[in-house]
Order: C-alpha cells, then sequence, then structure tokens
C-alpha cells in the first residue's frame, strides 16, 4: 500500500503535466481538511468555501509552487488555507477599524487564547447536543456537509437525495437549531 505523501507525489506531478483528473483526486483528498481550517479561522461557510477554491485554483495555476522535497501536499495546502483565511480575517478588522473607527471595533479586551478555546468548547458541546436532537432527516445532512466537511452535492449522493432537498433541510434543520440555542439562552 502506498502511503499518502507518494500517492501525492504522483498526483503531483499528473497536476505538473496539466491533468485535470489528478486534481480533482486531490481536491476530493484534501478537500475536509482544507475547508475545516478555513472555516476555524473565518467562521463564516461562505469565505472558507472561497477560499478553498482559491487555493484549489493556486494549486492547479502554480503547481511547481509545491516542492514534495520539502513536505506533504496536504502540509503545504494546509498552510495555503489557513494564510488565505487569516488575511482574509485580517483585512476585515482593517475595513472594520477604517469604517468604524479603533474605538468602536474593539470595546473590551479580547480574551485570552484559553478563554477563546473554553467558550468554543463549550459552545461546540451545546450546539452538538442540539444537532444530536433534531430528527434524523435533518441531523444527517448538517452532520455531513458541517461535520464531515462535504460538499451539498456530496451530501446528497451519500443520502441519495436530490441536492434541492438536501439544501433545504439542511436550511430547515439551521433553522431549528438557531431557535433552539435561542431559546437556551434566555
Amino acid at each position: 500500500m502506498e502511503t499518502p505523501g507518494t500517492d501525492d507525489r504522483s498526483l503531483h506531478q499528473r497536476v505538473v503535466g496539466g491533468d485535470e483528473s489528478a486534481l480533482g483526486e486531490v481536491h476530493t483528498r484534501h478537500y475536509p481538511l482544507v475547508l475545516s481550517l478555513a472555516l476555524r479561522v473565518t467562521r463564516d461557510r461562505v469565505v472558507a468555501e472561497d477560499i478553498v477554491q482559491e487555493v484549489f485554483v493556486t494549486f492547479w495555476e502554480r503547481p511547481l509552487a509545491f516542492d514534495p522535497d520539502r513536505g506533504t501536499l496536504r502540509s503545504w495546502l494546509a498552510t495555503i488555507a489557513h494564510r488565505r483565511a487569516v488575511d482574509h480575517v485580517r483585512s476585515e478588522q482593517r475595513h472594520r477599524v477604517s469604517v468604524l473607527g479603533p474605538r468602536l471595533t474593539d470595546p473590551e479586551p479580547s480574551p485570552s487564547p484559553l478563554e477563546d478555546w473554553v467558550l468554543a468548547a463549550d459552545e461546540a458541546a451545546r450546539v452538538r447536543r442540539a444537532v444530536a436532537r433534531l430528527p434524523g432527516g435533518l441531523r444527517e445532512p448538517i452532520e455531513l456537509a458541517y461535520y464531515r466537511g462535504r460538499t451539498y452535492r456530496q451530501t446528497a449522493e451519500d443520502l441519495g437525495l436530490p441536492e434541492g432537498t438536501v439544501k433545504s433541510r439542511i436550511r430547515m434543520g439551521l433553522r431549528r437549531l438557531a431557535d433552539e440555542l435561542a431559546e437556551e439562552e434566555v
């Protein structure tokens, strides 16, 4: 059995040669990681998906920027995704400061990384409990899309449902989650 790095090396060589199917294989293999990193940094799924597209377009347009002797393709793609996500967040912060002024953008001191982690872990646990309480028809598409990094199309294929149905169920499930979580806070 080939190691992931060795297999990625052959895929890299195929992409260098202009093989679009190799790019598809790279995308399928590394999409969940790249999306989860971008989503973790930006906390915005739409922005995270844009960053994922930028990462794979960059790899397609400049495959020689990746040097397999310096690391794995997985770590290179993750690094590019993280940098793009951080750049986006910083750009948004600069925009807010220029529009609102520094006083209105950060009214209280930022929590420490440990506080951020504890708060995020607590919030994640609340959300997971709420997701677990959803009926299966709403829970399954959300789990696949948000916890396993599947696209709408992949989620639809996994569940044997039309893509539009999956999108509707995800929207409905997210609305229920938002309502339930808002009620918990009251």
